[in-house]
């Protein structure tokens, strides 16, 4: 990678060498290479089309959350993914990729739009949601999604309806073909509801999270739940629960969130990570499958 080429490039906004634990939700991360600031989604289009164009390999980061970065880093450039403008409109909500989706729903329900309420507590970015069809309490993503704004490796900027995402449980077209479209903002359809109403559903979701799912530095769901059952449970009747590597937990509270009580590495996660898939598949046969993404230089440990 030319690096003067890159800088003329990106004459602001571009860093070399940066830390991504202080912008992932867990607290672990290596450092970028090159990370790029973008506050918009006209920004982020001209970086991808650019980053295309010049063949220079790039990663986007939202949030930060259902993402491990690697101790080693993440070579090529890092997108960091700060668009965030929301619109609401009588019936519906346009929100650029960047945004929270879980703040974008508690603004829904404050204006008595229902239809984003299971999204009130789901970490994570617009875009984010609707490359993984996050989902949570019955509700997903592709469920209240209107159309997508992407930008295509070859077909430039267009409008993807639900039908063309091909969405599945934690998937969709975009997420099993990385690197070839990048979302740029997401319309949802809401209903009218009384403000109180949809309130008082946020609020038994969020009761119900704060019961049921640990506090401090996570990923998120570490696992897809198999069909039929839960990983959780999987994890936990491997006798899991509490397994520590250093500073590195599996939740005593929920063994399908592992905990970054202070200092833990992409090493240390990985290795709770393997034991996990390992005894599951030897206590219950079940091959449990990641749902997060594992991102960066993982060669010698995936």
């Amino acid at each position: 990678m030319d690096r003067d080429q890159l800088r003329r490039a990106f004459p602001e906004g571009l860093r070399e060498g940066v830390l991504l634990a202080q912008y992932t939700a867990s607290r672990i991360g290596g450092s970028a290479e090159y990370l790029l600031t973008v506050r918009s989604a006209q920004a982020l289009e001209s970086a991808v089309v650019q980053l295309w164009d010049l063949q220079i390999e790039f990663r986007l980061l939202g949030a930060g959350s259902n993402v491990l970065v690697a101790d080693k880093g993440i070579s090529g450039v890092v997108i960091l993914n700060q668009a965030k403008a929301v619109k609401f409109e009588e019936r519906s909500v346009w929100a650029e990729s960047g945004a929270s989706i879980g703040s974008v729903a508690r603004r829904a329900v404050e204006k008595g739009l229902s239809g984003l309420e299971w999204a009130a507590t789901v970490p994570g970015t617009i875009g984010g949601a609707i490359l993984g069809n996050a989902g949570a309490h019955g509700g997903d993503t592709a469920g209240t999604l209107v159309e997508a704004e992407v930008v295509h490796r070859l077909e430039g900027h267009s409008s993807w309806d639900v039908e063309r995402q091909e969405f599945g449980y934690r998937t969709s077209w975009l997420k099993r073909n990385p690197g070839q479209a990048v979302v740029l903002a997401g319309r949802f359809d809401l209903d009218p509801s009384k403000p109180e109403q949809t309130r008082a559903k946020m609020e038994e979701y969020v009761a119900y999270r704060q019961r049921t799912q640990p506090t401090g530095a996570s990923i998120g769901s570490m696992f897809k739940n198999p069909p039929g059952d839960h990983a959780g449970r999987l994890i936990e009747a491997a006798g899991l629960k509490g397994e520590r590597r250093g500073p590195a937990e599996i939740s005593p509270v929920h063994a399908n969130f592992f905990i970054n009580h202070g200092g833990a590495t992409a090493d240390q996660v990985h290795a709770l990570i393997q034991l996990a898939q390992r005894r599951v598949a030897e206590e219950s046969d079940v091959e449990l499958e990641l749902e997060i993404e594992l991102l960066g230089d993982w060669e010698g440990n995936a």
